[in-house]
């Protein structure tokens, strides 16, 4: 923050440590900043509810609509099959959900949430509101809003590039 109370730019500010290279992307490298930090922050609280990261949000899909198919909730996350398939496993192990093949499709799996399952609800609200309570003790209700408003921009942008590239574009050269 500058002396008069305006923010500056924060890659400027003594005491971040940017690299010089992150110098060409701050608002990606504060993302980057900001993600490491909010994930292992919220890894702690998910440990201390027995989840691993990930997990929490098939819960979250399930406790909203229980019994998908395992495609439906692989869909729903945006994770890659073989992430949510482990995780899958490791919380049907727990005795969190239950995994059946579907009636109408014996190859497709039908996820549904057991009694234990269903009982994460309050346990998850309290650690989405921690976390939340975590990233915005210093920041206005206007500024929280505008920034999730914000975040919602640059994540739709992002996807939108992802989606017209295919994949990565790719690096130019390293030079020697």
């Amino acid at each position: 923050m500058t002396t008069d109370g305006a923010v500056g730019n924060a890659a400027d500010e003594p005491g971040h440590g940017y690299p010089g290279t992150a110098h060409s992307g701050p608002l990606s490298y504060s993302i980057f900043l900001l993600a490491r930090a909010h994930r292992g922050y919220a890894g702690a609280q998910l440990r201390r509810l027995g989840l691993h990261p990930g997990q929490e949000l098939l819960l979250m899909q399930l406790l909203d609509r229980d019994h998908q198919l395992q495609s439906e909730l692989l869909d729903s996350v945006g994770l890659d099959h073989s992430t949510v398939s482990k995780s899958l496993r490791r919380m049907q192990e727990a005795g969190l959900l239950t995994r059946a093949p579907a009636a109408q499709d014996r190859r497709a799996l039908v996820v549904s949430l057991t009694d234990r399952g269903r009982a994460m609800r309050r346990p998850l609200e309290q650690m989405w509101s921690a976390l939340e309570a975590a990233s915005v003790p210093d920041i206005d209700p206007d500024t929280v809003e505008r920034f999730i408003r914000t975040a919602t921009v640059i994540q739709r942008s992002v996807t939108r590039r992802a989606n017209e590239r295919g994949d990565l574009e790719p690096l130019p050269p390293a030079s020697t």
